[in-house]
């Protein structure tokens, strides 16, 4: 019904920037909220940020708070997460998700960041 297909990742170096892409395909997209996640190796998945149908961001995860920025663009279906000042710690494989009445949708492939000198 929904799939998700995350892009953008790669490597970079720290203090370095990269933008993450979320096309989704369906007909939900613009009616629906945002999410982006991230799991490192070993690690639990964790929410990163979120942003409502109409682009009003409701969260943002304090350890990439002023670094990171979630974003939408409804006429193309796509999400986007503008990730800049990268640390190390930023490395993990990022997906997004959708959501709406209270149902979720996704997850994506999701795709590799590697922040490394």
């Amino acid at each position: 019904q929904v799939q998700l297909v995350e892009s953008g990742g790669g490597l970079v170096q720290p203090g370095g920037s990269l933008r993450l892409s979320c096309a989704a395909s369906g007909s939900i997209f613009a009616i629906s909220s945002m999410s982006w996640h991230r799991q490192a190796p070993g690690k639990q998945r964790e929410l990163v940020a979120t942003v409502t149908s109409g682009g009003v961001t409701t969260y943002v995860d304090p350890a990439v708070q002023g670094r990171f920025t979630i974003s939408r663009d409804n006429a193309k279906n796509t999400g986007y997460l503008q990730m800049n000042s990268l640390k190390p710690e930023d490395t993990a494989v990022y997906y997004c998700r959708i959501s709406r009445n209270l149902r979720d949708y996704g997850w994506g492939q999701g795709t590799q960041v590697t922040v490394s000198s």
